[in-house]
């Protein structure tokens, strides 16, 4: 096993998959704590399938490069969303619903009015569920989720006393002179650039995975924000490093994978803090 990956290694393809998708768990990690937190776990979901609608658009429109369409649109949904709280008449929950049904209905009907493939079948099926596109990324595509990432996790870090604050206590914190608003739109953008990077990862059905499952695993250890953020990171990298490579050494779909391990290990920890009576720190 360990010659038939140094020889997969050899091939520049599998080195780009392993980045990203190493890079994606990380960023997807780092939010998912504050969504969970926020009662927004599903927004990822949401986000994901108005990604699905733009990107078929896009593709009726014959846009060489689709990410003109679909990160402006995921962005506005973004933040359209997380501003539907107390202040309008429907609810984030719902608005979520509504968003990601609306927007996957209408993708999949634009796909097949207007479908230039003679497999539209198989091509919805990947873009929902992932597809071997992670395995066929270019150097420039590796280059902009690295740039992109390295700015996410930056952005995180930087600002990580006021995403705390906003997180807990929105309230609170605009009492104390923090401008949640301003806030709440950065994670929003943050958000967006995450479900589209992860699309071709582990497809739009899947892309929630990636952000609550490495959160709710590490809340089953620990209850202080900053063990549950880091602890939560490390697992979804790592996750998702194993995902790739069994899917690699087994020919599996990516996506499943990826999500199949952060399955196992949330059962993992559920069972580990249950043995240890409790969270920690």
């Amino acid at each position: 096993m360990i010659d038939k990956l140094v020889l997969y290694f050899q091939y520049p393809f599998v080195r780009y998959a392993v980045i990203v998708g190493v890079l994606i768990a990380l960023c997807s990690s780092l939010l998912g704590v504050t969504l969970v937190l926020k009662r927004f776990s599903f927004i990822g979901d949401g986000l994901s399938h108005v990604a699905f609608g733009a990107m078929s658009v896009a593709a009726v429109l014959s846009l060489t490069n689709e990410m003109i369409l679909i990160l402006p649109v995921t962005v506005v949904s973004a933040v359209l969303l997380l501003r539907s709280g107390q202040h309008t008449r429907i609810k984030g929950d719902a608005a979520i619903a509504m968003i990601s049904v609306g927007a996957l209905a209408f993708g999949y009907l634009l796909m097949n009015l207007f479908s230039t493939s003679s497999n539209l079948s198989g091509d919805v099926c990947s873009t929902l569920f992932g597809s071997t596109s992670i395995l066929t990324l270019t150097k420039n595509e590796v280059i902009l989720c690295v740039v992109l990432s390295i700015a996410v996790v930056l952005i995180f870090v930087l600002l990580y006393n006021k995403i705390f604050a906003v997180t807990f206590d929105e309230d609170f914190a605009k009492a104390t002179g923090i401008r949640a608003d301003r806030y709440n739109l950065i994670i929003a953008v943050i958000i967006a650039v995450i479900i589209v990077l992860a699309m071709n990862l582990v497809g739009s059905l899947l892309i929630s995975a990636l952000v609550i499952f490495p959160a709710l695993s590490a809340m089953r250890l620990f209850k202080n924000f900053k063990y549950v953020t880091v602890f939560s990171a490390i697992l979804s990298v790592i996750c998702a490093l194993m995902g790739i490579l069994i899917s690699i050494l087994s020919g599996t779909p990516v996506g499943s994978t990826i999500v199949a391990v952060d399955v196992l290990a949330f059962f993992i920890c559920y069972v580990a803090g249950r043995v240890k009576g409790g969270v920690i720190g």
